[in-house]
């Protein structure tokens, strides 16, 4: 389980299964896409309650598209509040993102995508609202993350770090923190500096939240593809996202940190790597808070 030096963790895939399970490395948790667990009754489900004996377990959904005009799938909740009754994770997060919407003679239907909200008053009411309802079904807070987009709208009454601000204030919820995704943004906007932009907009978002206001950090890799930069979760942490990262733990503290990897999956000794690495840079940050407090950690 987690240890002062073992904080932070990696995103359990089925290729890893078992050779997770028979390495059983030190890890803070793993974290699962929620989803891909609902049913009680199959394989990985039985997967994921033995490694929860042993492993602090965070459920990270894709489905709820909690930033949806038309609300959140009744379904969807119930399947999700049954597993976090099942699990007790130590979170559970999903995005700032809608992917439901009405279509005439078809119902609701819902886009196989994480699509972005604007960062207006009306689209934050839709969010409070829908945040609020999931959260009085599971009878606990949410995480809810920060998206990668490819877009923007020209109507906007917040920045982004203001709007969750606004939306942890008014919800009680917290901010998953995708770092790799801030990043993405940074550099699909042609930003001179993208480190520098990356560190801006955490530097905003400590002002005005409290602390304590971010509960899991993301990092991930990212590729080229015509032009944009893609979010994929296929490939190591990039250098600009670690410089970046450092400076959120500067900022929040150091906070349990996942490492993503959902594409073109690498050995499991890559991910552990790569989750020791960020094990490291917060003990960095918890040494140099200590010393300035001036007791040993």
């Amino acid at each position: 389980m987690q240890s002062a030096r073992h904080m932070n963790g990696i995103g359990l895939r089925q290729p890893h299964y078992r050779e997770f399970r028979a390495l059983h490395p030190s890890l803070g948790f793993v974290e699962v896409h929620s989803e891909n667990f609902f049913n009680p009754y199959d394989a990985a489900a039985q997967v994921l309650e033995t490694v929860r004996r042993d492993y602090a377990v965070s459920l990270h959904g894709v489905g709820l598209a909690l930033g949806s005009a038309c609300g959140v799938d009744d379904a969807h909740v119930k399947q999700l509040a049954a597993l976090v009754e099942r699990i007790e994770p130590v979170r559970v997060s999903d995005h700032a993102c809608f992917a439901r919407a009405p279509l005439a003679q078809h119902g609701i239907i819902h886009a196989n995508d994480l699509l972005p909200v604007s960062f207006t008053h009306g689209a934050l009411n839709i969010l409070c609202s829908n945040v609020e309802q999931v959260q009085e079904r599971l009878r606990r807070p949410l995480l809810v993350e920060n998206l990668s987009s490819y877009l923007d709208f020209a109507e906007r009454d917040f920045s982004e770090p203001q709007f969750f601000a606004e939306l942890g204030r008014r919800t009680g919820c917290s901010l998953l923190l995708d770092v790799n995704n801030l990043m993405v943004n940074a550099l699909n906007a042609d930003e001179t500096d993208p480190v520098q932009s990356v560190c801006s907009w955490l530097d905003e978002l400590a002002h005005v939240t409290p602390p304590g206001f971010v509960g899991e950090i993301h990092l991930a890799g990212f590729s080229a593809q015509e032009g944009l930069i893609i979010d994929d979760h296929s490939s190591p942490v990039s250098e600009p996202v670690w410089r970046a990262y450092q400076h959120a733990l500067k900022r929040m503290g150091p906070v349990p940190t996942l490492i993503e990897w959902d594409e073109h999956l690498p050995a499991l000794s890559v991910l552990l790597g790569e989750a020791t690495k960020a094990d490291a840079l917060c003990a960095e940050h918890r040494d140099a808070l200590a010393a300035v407090a001036g007791f040993e950690p």
